[in-house]
């Protein structure tokens, strides 16, 4: 059975997914968890399901601008997709109790610990070609492993996580190349915790004809607008988004959900500022000359 209500939250969750490029799980398995009372299994399993559907349409786009490192994207599958399969019965074990739940609020402060991170050092930049990158084959391999299992149990961080780590491990690599190797990466890693969701976990196909009924149109709508819309004031209210999203799925109360949003939102409005006073100094040299 279709459910309107649903299809209108994934439209928006989408939305910010298209705006930012991040945020997929981390917002849409919270949203019917929090708001329309799905179960944690099934929640994960439909939005990986869903999500297997929708990522190979920005993979082919950054596959045919050049953007992506294959490489990066073996050494990353490699250990992503089995141990995203091995995830799925690490959800279906915790499906009786709250673990899943707990996992993914964890999942999403690492994702909010990880977006400042990549903020902070996003300023860096980077001039090296996708191709010039030496690949550390060990330490992305534990990266996709780490990566697959988090995936696989909580639906988090196919795109959250992993472009924060391999920005990490090459700071040299420029944001589209970030963004197009880990999306491509992330076909593999979503579909093997989809195939295994439909396997052994609660894969719900009404649930998923609601979520792609929304997203599809929303994914479209928000890459439009995100051509003109400012990217880092975006990715500053995903943040905060997914704050408290985490928090709740922590059973934090209240009044620390409250006070841990007024202090994210005074830390962003300040960088914002700093970035802006920065941004005026190194002009007014140009200016001058």
């Amino acid at each position: 059975m279709i459910d309107w209500a649903l299809i209108g939250g994934s439209f928006l969750v989408a939305i910010v997914v298209g705006l930012t490029g991040m945020g997929g799980g981390a917002l849409m398995t919270p949203m019917m968890m929090l708001f329309f009372n799905v179960p944690p299994l099934a929640a994960v399993s439909s939005d990986l399901v869903a999500s297997a559907v929708m990522k190979p349409v920005g993979g082919v786009v950054h596959l045919r601008r050049g953007t992506v490192n294959l490489r990066l994207v073996g050494w990353l599958c490699a250990g992503s997709v089995p141990a995203a399969f091995c995830g799925v019965f690490l959800a279906r074990a915790f499906a009786v109790t709250d673990a899943v739940k707990y996992a993914l609020g964890v999942a999403l402060l690492l994702a909010v610990a990880g977006m400042a991170l990549k903020s902070w050092l996003g300023a860096r930049g980077g001039t090296s070609s996708a191709h010039e990158i030496a690949v550390r084959p060990i330490p992305t391999l534990l990266v996709g492993m780490v990566g697959g299992l988090v995936v696989g149990v909580s639906s988090v961080g196919s795109g959250s996580l992993i472009i924060v780590a391999l920005l990490a491990l090459y700071p040299a690599l420029k944001a589209n190349q970030l963004v197009g190797t880990d999306l491509v990466q992330a076909v593999p890693l979503v579909a093997a915790a989809a195939l295994g969701h439909l396997l052994f976990g609660d894969f719900q196909l009404d649930l998923t004809v609601s979520l792609l009924i929304g997203s599809i149109p929303g994914v479209y709508l928000g890459a439009r607008i995100s051509s003109r819309a400012p990217g880092g004031l975006i990715r500053a209210l995903l943040a905060i988004v997914l704050l408290a999203s985490a928090l709740k799925l922590l059973d934090a109360s209240n009044t620390l959900t409250v006070w841990a949003l007024l202090a994210a939102t005074a830390v962003t409005v300040a960088g914002w500022r700093l970035r802006a006073s920065r941004a005026a100094a190194e002009r007014e040299p140009v200016n001058a000359a």
